[in-house]
């Protein structure tokens, strides 16, 4: 697609500025860490048994990246949290990420309260609401983020505060480099990707276009970037997508393009990659590329960038946000809105007033 075709879309249907959210993505990060340099932990939180994190949306992924990134390093158990009630094993020794953009997620409050009766050792990542109005009637050190953004494009202000405590008080070691690096590396890739001139992510959106994108990464270090792309893809280009992982599709998915050819000719398949993959899942990578080649519409595979695994994770995370974001301007919509979630939140509102 042109150049001057690619303008004409942007003009017409990004009406709230996507790109531009997306593109300055290297300085929301930049911000992110700087802000959460000026926490203060109390010395207790460093001796935790177990980290949980909870968040929904947006707000989740960061913990999902952050284990990615972090699981080699992590001495005790993480744990992710998508719902209203926490695990039993949550109590005094556990350190606790309530993460809400808004502040006001219903699943993230109601974990919230559940973790502050069992004296969890709380931290609040927010950019304000009740959250922030929770922690500081409860003392519960807190990172205060920017707000006025669409949840999804804050992944930068929801992981960088956690990455940050979580150096504070020695879980993981000095990262600081690798923050860096990947900062530098964000601004270069959003050079590349807005340029609108052939480049990796508007090529591939133009693949997915009409299609049903299927998402495989593998569980050790991609699965969240899966995740997220899925996610980007509902979100921003209003299409539905799908994702799993290896090596757990070899052992059940593989079987199920069997059938169905008259939709599965519709699909797409991206596979994620990273140099570090376990030799195993690369060669089953492989494998499934050839036993699947003329099933769906095509295969792609988009390969990581940069040298640190948390830049590596986030040049593919980063890809996909750009994808997500082309696949809206070709089916005409505006990527910012997501009308069905605000619609859904006014109709829970209003039952719990009956």
């Amino acid at each position: 697609m042109k150049e001057s075709k690619w303008r004409n879309l942007i003009e017409k249907n990004d009406k709230e500025n996507m790109l531009k959210i997306i593109c300055d993505f290297h300085e929301q990060v930049k911000k992110a860490v700087e802000v959460s340099n000026r926490a203060v932990l109390p010395p207790k939180y460093a001796k935790a048994k177990s980290i949980v994190v909870a968040g929904m949306g947006g707000s989740a992924i960061g913990g999902d990246l952050l284990f990615a990134c972090f699981s080699k390093e992590l001495k005790i158990p993480f744990h992710v949290v998508r719902d209203y009630r926490l695990p039993a094993f949550v109590d005094a020794n556990t350190l606790f990420f309530a993460v809400s953009y808004s502040g006001n997620t219903e699943e993230t409050l109601s974990a919230y309260r559940d973790a502050s009766s069992r004296n969890a050792k709380i931290i609040g990542v927010t950019s304000g609401g009740k959250l922030r109005k929770r922690c500081e009637e409860n003392k519960n050190p807190m990172v205060v983020i920017p707000g006025g953004m669409p949840p999804r494009t804050a992944v930068g202000y929801l992981f960088s505060p956690m990455l940050i405590c979580l150096q504070k008080l020695g879980y993981i070691g000095d990262h600081t480099r690798d923050v860096e690096e990947t900062i530098e590396l964000l601004k270069e890739l959003s050079g590349v990707y807005s340029s609108l001139q052939d480049n990796d992510a508007e090529t591939l959106a133009q693949k997915l276009y009409g299609r049903l994108p299927i998402i495989y990464g593998s569980d050790e270090i991609t699965s969240a970037v899966a995740l997220r792309w899925r996610t980007q893809i509902n979100e921003n280009s209003k299409t539905l997508a799908y994702h799993h992982v290896f090596p757990e599709m070899n052992h059940n998915e593989i079987v199920g393009w069997e059938k169905l050819e008259q939709i599965t000719q519709n699909f797409r398949v991206v596979l994620l990659r990273d140099k570090d993959d376990h030799e195993r899942v690369k060669t089953r990578m492989d494998i499934t590329k050839s036993i699947l080649e003329n099933i769906p519409a095509g295969i792609d595979e988009v390969w990581s960038r940069g040298e640190s695994l948390l830049a590596r994770i986030f040049s593919l995370l980063y890809m996909g946000d750009f994808v997500s974001f082309y696949l809206a301007m070709q089916n005409g919509i505006d990527p910012t809105p997501v009308e069905r979630i605000e619609s859904l939140k006014k109709k829970l509102a209003q039952e719990a007033a009956l």
